[in-house]
């Protein structure tokens, strides 16, 4: 089953021949702050995840140039995670992620980008990764909405395990995700739900968050992303995260 989602989204993304416009509209659903497509993006992070059987703290560096007529976009990420689990505390680095994105159709109040991303198994411990190679196909819409005050951005996402170590369980997530945020002055707030559900373990692993973020400066951002997961089989209790985004 999970081969035929994934060959669904590979196929939709191949078959829709829609071509992003020459010139990337300015101030469209996609160059907002968070999903900036069209300049070169660091962004540093970290997030604290309280789960039942410890915490995760994840601090990551993502980087994203846009390439060719700007439709397009590389994204690199590296974390390093520290854990805290069964009162022994170890860190090092997680899962790399590469990925590429596409915009076909893009307007100044409503948008439609694809992504993929290869997510590797090189965590430097088995606790600091997945221990599979993940491919992750996504689908995103954005539109304005009140005189662009506020962007709504839902996203479709598939993510497989195709290779890795075959003691560790396979990755088969669907998640659904719905944000929503508001602008005013040089601050945004955001409010999410996403869906996830998990068929390796038949259940649902949901998560919601609120986040505030504000300009500092013309190019720097900065956010703070309280959340929580929600469902019988969630992934974790809650956690936080504190960002910094710099636009060049």
């Amino acid at each position: 089953m999970k081969k035929i989602h994934l060959l669904f989204l590979l196929s939709f993304l191949v078959s829709f021949s829609v071509k992003a416009q020459d010139t990337i509209a300015k101030n469209s659903p996609f160059s907002e702050a968070r999903y900036h497509y069209f300049l070169k993006t660091i962004l540093f992070f970290n997030e604290y995840l309280d789960t039942d059987s410890g915490s995760f703290n994840t601090t990551q560096l993502r980087f994203l140039h846009p390439i060719a007529n700007k439709a397009w976009n590389l994204r690199f990420d590296v974390p390093l995670i520290s854990t805290n689990t069964n009162s022994i505390n170890k860190s090092g680095i997680g899962d790399v992620g590469v990925g590429i994105s596409y915009i076909p159709y893009l307007e100044r109040s409503n948008g439609i980008a694809f992504r993929a991303r290869v997510v590797s198994n090189s965590a430097s411990d088995p606790a600091f990764g997945t221990g599979k190679w993940v491919v992750i196909p996504t689908i995103f819409y954005g539109k304005y909405f009140k005189q662009k005050k506020f962007l709504w951005i839902a996203s479709l996402e598939y993510q497989a395990s195709f290779a890795g170590a075959s003691n560790r369980a396979d990755i088969n997530t669907t998640a659904f995700e719905n944000v929503v945020l508001h602008f005013f002055n040089k601050n945004w707030i955001a409010a999410d739900v996403a869906f996830r559900y998990n068929s390796t373990i038949e259940g649902y692993q949901n998560n919601a968050f609120v986040e505030f973020g504000r300009k500092i400066t013309p190019n720097n951002l900065i956010y703070i992303h309280p959340s929580l997961g929600f469902g019988k089989d969630r992934s974790y209790n809650y956690g936080l995260e504190v960002g910094v985004l710099i636009l060049f």
